[in-house]
């Protein structure tokens, strides 16, 4: 049964990005010896020929017990810790952007599986500015534009930065224990209104489902939340948000854009992020771009069913990916 937690959540998780912003303990160094597994992981995919997504983790074999032990660590921070965590130790000058494709790829199959992330059945998403913003259908990530804060549909999402944008773009997070902290400290009257179902409206579903904001379930909150497909869902599915679910969303909104809260940074080219869409939820600032196609801001995205997940209640049943449908 999922129940609403009344008490304030003290774990890690219930971060304030004010804090985080005067210490480093969120960002990882790749090991020396990781950074060697690495190197030869992708030269066996060089000698096979093959290249991201289309192989396997037999196909990019790391078999040092530290490293592996290093991974370990890494997926367990993700779920226990602070929800993400940066990745950094690929260079950008060492690596071609084949590589760092190749190396982020292999690297998220020894943390989960990769599953898709359109109906196309695209196991990589590529974040670029090359998309039409007077087309609908158009989605944000294709532009230069503001992101709103949102979780996707897996267990955690990763990134990494190929190129930067000429100026802007920082990738901002917000911690969902601390969100929920604040409304139990200034709006516990609005609370069941997160834990009651609301239509959303999601990628790849013939018509919107009942999802709540909030889940409190085996001693873990976890959370969704896109405001917009909310909405939407409500919109397509006849049934008009209440005064006072928007008031709740209003609420919602205000502590998730508190500069307080927010955990802004800039990732450089072979930065790699990783954060568990239960606990965490992520965001893009606007930016400017170069003209040429060449130069523009690149990140690639990757969805991971995690093997280290939480369970989650069958009231907030899990989302790994998006089916693709038949040709």
């Amino acid at each position: 049964m999922n129940t609403i937690l009344k008490n304030p959540i003290t774990e890690k998780c219930a971060w304030l990005g004010t804090e985080l912003k005067q210490r480093e303990d969120w960002i990882h160094h790749l090991s020396d010896e990781a950074l060697q597994q690495l190197d030869q992981a992708l030269q066996q995919l060089h000698e096979k020929g093959l290249n991201a997504p289309h192989f396997s983790q037999q196909d990019f074999k790391i078999e040092s017990a530290p490293v592996l032990a290093e991974f370990a660590a890494i997926m367990d921070e993700i779920e226990n810790g602070y929800g993400f965590i940066v990745i950094r130790g690929l260079s950008k000058d060492k690596y071609n952007e084949q590589d760092l494709t190749d190396l982020y790829y292999g690297l998220g199959l020894y943390f989960g599986r990769p599953v898709t992330q359109n109906a196309r059945g695209d196991y990589i998403g590529y974040v670029e500015n090359v998309g039409d913003k007077n087309n609908k259908s158009t989605r944000v990530y294709e532009t230069n534009s503001y992101l709103p804060y949102h979780t996707d549909l897996s267990d955690v999402v990763g990134l990494i930065c190929i190129r930067k944008a000429k100026e802007g773009g920082l990738s901002s997070l917000v911690s969902a224990a601390t969100v929920y902290n604040k409304i139990l400290q200034h709006y516990p009257e609005y609370l069941s209104y997160y834990y009651h179902p609301a239509f959303c409206d999601h990628l790849g579903d013939e018509k919107p489902t009942l999802t709540p904001i909030f889940s409190y379930y085996d001693q873990k909150l976890s959370c969704r939340y896109m405001r917009a497909y909310i909405e939407l869902g409500h919109e397509r599915s006849g049934m008009p948000l209440s005064q006072v679910q928007k008031e709740a969303l209003d609420i919602f909104d205000q502590f998730i854009q508190d500069p307080e809260l927010r955990l802004d940074m800039m990732l450089e080219p072979g930065d790699m992020q990783f954060c568990n869409n239960y606990s965490v939820m992520h965001s893009r600032t606007g930016f400017e771009d170069y003209d040429e196609l060449e130069k523009r801001r690149k990140l690639l995205r990757l969805w991971l069913k995690m093997p280290n997940a939480r369970i989650l209640s069958p009231e907030f049943p899990g989302r790994n990916g998006i089916a693709a449908k038949a040709a």
